[in-house]
């Protein structure tokens, strides 16, 4: 997904620099960015890549782990499903400024789909750039096809609506794609301020405290789990069109994590009403970090009479260099 060729997305040209921005003192750091989102961060919507702070051909966020791709310029929010950006999640301003240009008309297609149309010079989609005071400038890419709410020229508040979620331009999931520049250089908003090319220390952050939610840093962390009646696949995940679990389907858990490892070894388990294991599974160490990884297990056919009534349960589990770093559980009552 990459979202690098701004120039030329829309008709008023745009100058952006090809480097990350040079240190400035926490005092410059004079824009204060409202969460963009109505969604809560952690919970119904998720970081999905930072900023890369690695000025070579590696990959760092700013807290020197691999959640970005190279190159990355922004940051990335995603929701956990097409059926989420279906039912609408709103795109809110980050702060008060004037629209500077804006993009709409571009279907909502996945990079996955065979149909999807070549996008080269509208990779962020539908979109808005705004100007701010002080030489900053926020852009807003990836917007959902006829939700854009703004027009250039107008002035905008901070936190009022411009559009909407969605899965325009160049990317393979729904999500809100956030640049943020200063005096037309790209800034990482996690550590405004901090050397190039460092991660982990220094800088400061331009996020105001969100409305709900939290901003911490999440690697790995689960953005969907259930239990299902049918082997998972990827669209049907993405869709959220599950196969309902009966006493007389197949009984297989699911679970969906990003900002996964190399190295990182995964266990998922189920177990019955009286507490009994089901099936488990542990997957091999991952070869290279994955942006996202499907996992499921059980797949199996019900016993004799059907499985029992009652509340059967999930765990998940990633140890990373052998230490436990994310543990996660849910259940389903069959009755």
């Amino acid at each position: 997904m990459r979202m690098r060729q701004y120039a030329v997305l829309f008709a008023a040209p745009i100058l952006f620099a090809g480097s990350a921005a040079p240190a400035q003192a926490p005092g410059d750091a004079d824009l204060k960015l409202a969460w963009p989102l109505a969604c809560r961060p952690g919970q119904d919507c998720h970081f999905q890549n930072y900023f890369d702070r690695d000025p070579g051909p590696g990959v760092k966020d700013y807290r020197c782990g691999s959640m970005s791709y190279e190159g990355h310029d922004a940051v990335d929010i995603r929701l956990p499903d097409l059926a989420a950006m279906r039912r609408g999640v709103t795109v809110m301003a980050a702060a008060a400024g004037r629209v500077r240009a804006t993009r709409d008309g571009e279907p909502d297609i996945s990079n996955r789909d065979p149909a999807k149309p070549k996008v080269t010079g509208r990779d962020c989609g539908n979109a808005v750039i705004m100007l701010h005071p002080g030489g900053w400038e926020t852009t807003y890419c990836h917007m959902k096809r006829g939700s854009v709410r703004v027009k250039p020229g107008e002035t905008v508040k901070a936190g009022q609506p411009i559009g909407e979620v969605g899965l325009s331009g160049n990317t393979e999931f729904p999500h809100l794609h956030v640049g943020v520049r200063k005096d037309g250089v790209r800034v990482d908003p996690f550590a405004y301020g901090a050397p190039a090319g460092a991660c982990g220390a220094g800088g400061t952050s331009l996020w105001a405290p969100p409305p709900s939610g939290s901003l911490a840093y999440r690697s790995p962390s689960v953005i969907n789990t259930g239990f299902a009646g049918a082997p998972i696949e990827q669209a049907s995940l993405d869709e959220a069109r599950i196969t309902p679990l009966t006493r007389q389907s197949m009984l297989v858990a699911y679970v969906r994590a990003i900002g996964l490892d190399g190295g990182d070894v995964q266990a998922l388990n189920i177990t019955g009403p009286d507490g009994a294991a089901i099936a488990s599974s542990t997957s091999p160490p991952l070869d290279r970090a994955k942006a996202e990884w499907v996992m499921f297990v059980g797949d199996r056919r019900p016993p004799p009479g059907g499985w029992k009534a009652g509340t059967y349960k999930a765990g998940y589990a990633v140890r990373r260099g052998g230490k436990l770093v994310l543990q996660h559980g849910w259940s389903f009552t069959l009755r």
